[in-house]
């Protein structure tokens, strides 16, 4: 299939401007081992649990703070001033972000190379505890294979290119191969010290293969002779195998076709292969990210309950069914079945909505974001997370003013 343009946006390449968007620059620089190996020796000992952690809210009812608004305590405090007045009962914090920096300050060998000298907060930490204290779920958000930051410092491990050199999107940012297994070990690592710090739950973005620029000269010599889709899936494991020993809730952002399309987009993405190894799948339902035609509608951005209401109820047919073509690690084959049919657990309440509330590619209103809520009820999903990359969230904030009975 095609992936609409809009589709690139992702949930985290861009800030608001207006009624229009910019790109931020990337920030680059660390050093890192450039082996076909998983760097397994000569690792810090893993972070121990030191924190305290808040219970997963139900239903959850999250919005997304970037790493430089975390670390702008005038404007952070408005969120979390939202957070205390409304419903609201979780936030969604950058640990690292599309440039491939991390948010707060660390010694970690690995990590202490890759702290942001421009955004995060130096007191993540006890900004955390402040938010426990107000009973508030602290999701950390971690951008994985975009990752320009890491990719320059480690270029034998990022995505190549035909005729040689590191491979580049139309935004001029750079991925680091899916396949290249030291780059796991960071990400683990990364993810061990942001719960023993604090954080409630690892969310996982960018999980994919990339989509904008010049595909047809990508190269992955990490992943040679693998599927998207199969090497993708070895990265959940691995994931799911060095971080469920610490407790931490896992979550996996994915595109909101993820929901509707039994191809794996092109990047590697198949619903099926993702939900065995994250506690919570949050697909990227966003109107505006549908190409036309998208539930019968011209526009998709016309109707915003329709585009969340039939992707959702979709996701969640899949989520529930014992039987499955697509195929996983852990499903096992039914025998004398053509096409192959697989035997699949059912998962209770893994899909949760990312929804909208950003103007692209037109002003979003209360009503629209009231049409999203009320979509994802209706297909029996009361939890939610909202996006707004300049977290001003200015209709979600008109809607949460009203009675839960008005709306």
């Amino acid at each position: 299939m095609t992936i609409p343009k809009a589709l690139f946006l992702g949930s985290s390449t861009f800030l608001l401007a207006g009624a229009g968007y910019f790109f931020l620059p990337p920030f680059f620089s660390v050093s890192y081992s450039q082996n076909h190996q998983s760097a397994t020796n000569d690792q810090p000992p893993a972070a121990t649990n030191a924190a305290a952690h808040a219970p997963r809210p139900n239903p959850l009812k999250a919005v997304y703070m970037t790493q430089c608004v975390a670390g702008t305590p005038s404007f952070r405090d408005s969120l979390v001033k939202l957070i205390d007045s409304t419903e609201l009962n979780a936030i969604v914090i950058d640990i690292k972000d599309f440039s491939g920096k991390i948010a707060f300050p660390t010694n970690h060998i690995l990590l202490k190379d890759s702290v942001s000298e421009k955004c995060g907060a130096v007191d993540m930490e006890s900004f955390i505890k402040t938010l426990h204290e107000k009973n508030v779920y602290v999701i950390g958000r971690i951008t994985v294979f975009q990752d320009p930051y890491y990719a320059k410092s480690n270029p034998g491990q990022a995505v190549q290119k035909t005729g040689g050199g590191v491979w580049y999107d139309r935004k001029g940012l750079a991925f680091v191969d899916v396949g290249a297994r030291p780059f796991w070990d960071y990400i683990v690592e990364l993810g061990k010290l942001s719960y023993a710090i604090g954080f409630d739950e690892l969310n996982f973005d960018y999980i994919r293969f990339p989509s904008d620029g010049n595909m047809s000269e990508a190269v992955y010599t990490w992943s040679i002779g693998k599927s998207k889709g199969q090497a993708l899936e070895e990265f959940f494991q691995y994931l799911s195998q060095q971080l469920k020993p610490t407790d931490a809730i896992l979550s996996a952002d994915l595109f909101g076709y993820t929901t509707v399309h039994n191809d794996d987009l092109g990047i590697g993405q198949i619903l099926e292969r993702a939900l065995p190894y994250f506690d919570y799948i949050y697909p990227m339902v966003y109107p505006s990210h549908y190409n036309s035609g998208f539930a019968g509608l011209a526009d998709p951005n016309s109707d915003p309950y329709k585009v969340v209401y039939t992707s959702l109820e979709q996701g969640i047919e899949r989520e529930l069914a014992t039987t499955t073509k697509q195929t996983s690690f852990v499903f096992a084959p039914i025998a004398s079945t053509s096409p192959q049919l697989y035997e699949k657990p059912v998962y209770y309440g893994k899909v949760v909505p990312w929804l909208q509330d950003f103007d692209y590619p037109v002003d979003y209103t209360p009503q629209m974001v009231r049409d999203q809520i009320r979509a994802a009820r209706d297909a029996g999903i009361d939890s939610w997370l909202f996006w707004d990359a300049g977290n001003k969230y200015s209709s979600l904030r008109q809607v949460l003013a009203q009675p839960a009975v008005d709306r």
